[in-house]
């Protein structure tokens, strides 16, 4: 997903107010997969690595917002494909390190990559008409706090909302997770975009749909207030276990076979290394996510 821009007055930057710290979908799986990594990315900030695939389903995310943002009969395949080097160029300028993926414009590892995303452009337009649809938004950053305090931030790929007022989210999915790990991580992330989006509407999304570009797949679901509910009770004892850790600097690793992913080994207690001395807990919030950070 590609970050739309804003100001620094929009962020408060300016203003002089603080913003408190927040929880979103990304930082919400992290704890839950490795509170040790949690806090190397939400409180250290340690930089890591990008790869191909993560500057791939960035780019296709950005590819397909602007093709929405295109009259409805120029959305066809073939503009797409005219909009992928553009999306390409304003992604290596916002982050100047992904040029370094590639020995420069004539590599052929980069013609070969830029056809893959072609190829999940292509995919895109086998599993819907972008003609036919005309969503309410697309890269919705949506915040609500909850009534136990907990403050909820994120971007949402696309809002549908039907002639007769039903709501549908979308998220596009480009990575190659393997699918169990994807759709469990995938599903929450929808759930807890749902959560905020009831919270902040007071309307509870008809549909949650997941397009998977690599295989040409959906998975379309459809939530329930009592689940919601329950949901959110889940984000509240997430937020309330950061907030224990986050006191203390208390974040213990948690090894998983997703450790083999994990930029951070050198510096991981389960892998031999030591964790840099704790900061502190971060006052104001850290900042948004990154580019990167809203990948599949």
């Amino acid at each position: 997903m590609v970050e739309p821009v804003r100001t620094a007055a929009a962020d408060g930057a300016t203003s002089g107010t603080v913003r408190r710290p927040a929880l979103s979908p990304s930082r919400a799986s992290d704890f839950k997969q490795c509170p040790l990594l949690y806090r190397f990315r939400a409180v250290d900030r340690l930089p890591e690595t990008p790869t191909r695939a993560q500057a791939r389903g960035t780019v296709v995310h950005s590819v397909l917002e602007k093709l929405f943002a295109l009259p409805t009969a120029e959305r066809r395949p073939e503009r797409a494909h005219e909009l992928l080097p553009g999306a390409w160029a304003e992604l290596r300028e916002r982050e100047p390190e992904l040029a370094e993926l590639f020995d420069g414009p004539d590599d052929p590892e980069l013609t070969r990559w830029l056809s893959s995303a072609d190829s999940l452009l292509d995919a895109y337009f086998e599993l819907e008409d972008p003609r036919r649809l005309e969503p309410e938004a697309c890269e919705l950053r949506v915040e609500t706090e909850l009534d136990s305090g907990v403050l909820l931030r994120g971007f949402i790929d696309r809002v549908d909302v039907a002639p007769t007022g039903e709501i549908r989210l979308v998220d596009y999915k480009t990575g190659a997770a393997p699918r169990q790990i994807g759709e469990a991580k995938a599903m929450f992330q929808m759930k807890f975009y749902a959560l905020v989006l009831w919270r902040t509407r007071g309307e509870l999304p008809r549909q949650l749909l997941l397009m998977y570009l690599a295989d040409k797949q959906s998975l379309a679901y459809a939530p329930d207030e009592a689940e919601l509910r329950r949901f959110e009770k889940t984000l509240e004892a997430i937020w309330q276990a950061i907030r224990k850790a986050g006191e203390t600097g208390d974040f213990r690793p948690n090894p998983s076979k997703l450790c083999g992913w994990c930029d951070h080994q050198a510096r991981c207690p389960e892998f031999g290394g030591t964790p840099p001395p704790y900061p502190g807990w971060p006052e104001p919030d850290p900042g948004p996510e990154s580019v990167l950070d809203r990948t599949d």
